[in-house]
């Protein structure tokens, strides 16, 4: 699993490889043509070595952008596989030199022979290459067979982060993608769960470390159970984890994979994390609690089935190389023994009035006019509401303002406060609104 990379576009630091690899291009054809390479070019290569060197210096812009302490060997093999895909000159040179190939890619035989390796450094490529070897094993390459003649291409997430490109991954079965881009400064949660997201982050892009270099325990995954009431901000987490790995986040619905056809279920699974398996992808899976309840007494051939099914769920998503995020409404209801499977499980609290008044501060559209009343401290002590109804609020009162031709007033939001507390189905009061209940339009409560 590769580590997050900042969004830094590295694509305009490396014309030194590109030319680099120009020359080793046009050395092996003069070479192939029997014509020898003289000390002019000789000096001209070391020149070009100089410039790649640093590129891939400790401080250099290798490092900056990916940070991985590559070999020498790999970044020479990381560059003749981006090179067709950055600067398409490199893949018609790649070609015209592998006679006969139908595309441009760079092979093993074709980058010993542009290296001019001997048989010592030529093992080192091949090792370099193989599926535990830190290109694969971070998913930067694709190598579909340990065969010399078989071409080496870059992972589309590798090419996104390098040119600052959005990264298509197609959704797996089952799963939809979830639109909201979300960074840890809009985060309002307490500093001990913000401590904790940032601990499932760790599992993620310090996995090379701690297995790879340490010899740690390799476990699947990693899975955290998010935990809280509705709108209380467990699916904008898993969407800031998402945006800080700089992958897509998908939700799945259990709903199309579920079936009451005996197997049809776990083949479903298995579409589905077959798919999404080692992709720059975070799966979320909602109402865990009605996946992983407290399990009864098995009365018939269905209770048994369906244990089978949450036994086959959670073998794939333990064993699956990528995040999973499981949320419930209803910790309570969870099996313990489930539970103690998972790397993290975080609740999401009820705001309290500081973090309710920082809700409303960044939920208010930025550039709407606002009345001199409408202060966040005051409304944040008024109502008790969830981020979730906070947001649905604050947009109600911006739409209520606006079809008025006027800025947002302590009405308006009292107005869509009102809204939003009948959306629970519970008879309300104007009381409900505590020190906002002296704004409320009178024709709401007469309506009532």
């Amino acid at each position: 699993m590769n580590a997050p990379l900042p969004n830094i576009p590295l694509v305009a630091s490396l014309d030194a490889e590109w030319r680099r690899l120009d020359f080793l291009v046009w050395c092996l054809s003069r070479n192939r043509q029997g014509e020898a390479v003289g000390e002019a070019e000789i000096s001209r290569l070391r020149e070009l070595q100089a410039e790649v060197d640093a590129l891939r210096a400790p401080e250099g812009a290798w490092e900056a952008a990916l940070g991985f302490g590559l070999t020498h060997i790999e970044y020479d093999i990381l560059a003749c596989a981006l090179g067709p895909e950055l600067e398409p000159r490199l893949g018609w040179a790649f070609q015209n030199l592998q006679a006969g190939a139908a595309q441009p890619w760079a092979t093993r035989s074709l980058i010993q022979e542009l290296l001019a390796l001997d048989a010592a450094q030529s093992e080192q490529l091949r090792r370099a290459l193989e599926p535990g070897a830190a290109l694969r094993r971070r998913r930067m390459l694709r190598v579909d067979q340990d065969d010399p003649y078989r071409p080496i291409t870059p992972e589309p997430w590798l090419v996104a982060r390098l040119t600052g490109r959005p990264l298509d991954v197609p959704p797996p079965p089952g799963a939809v993608a979830v639109d909201l881009v979300a960074a840890w400064d809009e985060l309002v949660l307490p500093p001990s769960r913000l401590a904790m997201l940032r601990e499932f982050l760790l599992w993620i892009d310090q996995r090379d470390t701690v297995v790879g270099q340490w010899g740690g325990q390799k476990v699947g995954g990693p899975v955290a159970l998010f935990a809280g009431p509705s709108g209380t901000g467990k699916t904008f987490a898993a969407s800031v984890i998402a945006h800080a790995l700089g992958w897509r986040l998908y939700r799945v619905d259990l709903g199309r994979l579920v079936s009451k056809y005996v197997g049809e279920t776990e083949e479903n699974l298995n579409r589905l994390f077959d798919a999404a398996h080692g992709q720059p992808m975070v799966l979320q899976f909602d109402e865990a609690d009605a996946l992983f309840s407290k399990r009864g007494e098995v009365k018939e051939a269905r209770d048994r089935y369906a244990n089978m099914e949450v036994s086959h769920l959670l073998t794939r998503i333990e064993a699956h190389d990528g995040p999973c995020i499981l949320t419930t409404n209803l910790r309570k209801q969870l099996d313990s023994a489930f539970t103690r499977r998972f790397q993290m499980v975080v609740e999401f609290p009820r705001p309290d009035a500081a973090s309710r008044a920082e809700l409303w501060r960044r939920l208010l559209p930025p550039r709407a006019p606002l009345d001199p009343a409408v202060d966040p401290v005051f409304l944040g002590n008024a109502v008790a509401l969830t981020g979730g109804g906070i947001r649905n609020a604050a947009l109600h009162a911006a739409y209520l303002a606006a079809g008025q031709g006027c800025g947002i007033g302590l009405p308006h939001i009292a107005h869509a406060l009102w809204r939003e507390l009948a959306k629970e189905g519970r008879e309300i009061a104007a009381q409900d609104l505590g020190l906002l209940a002296a704004h409320l339009p009178r024709e709401l409560l007469d309506d009532d």
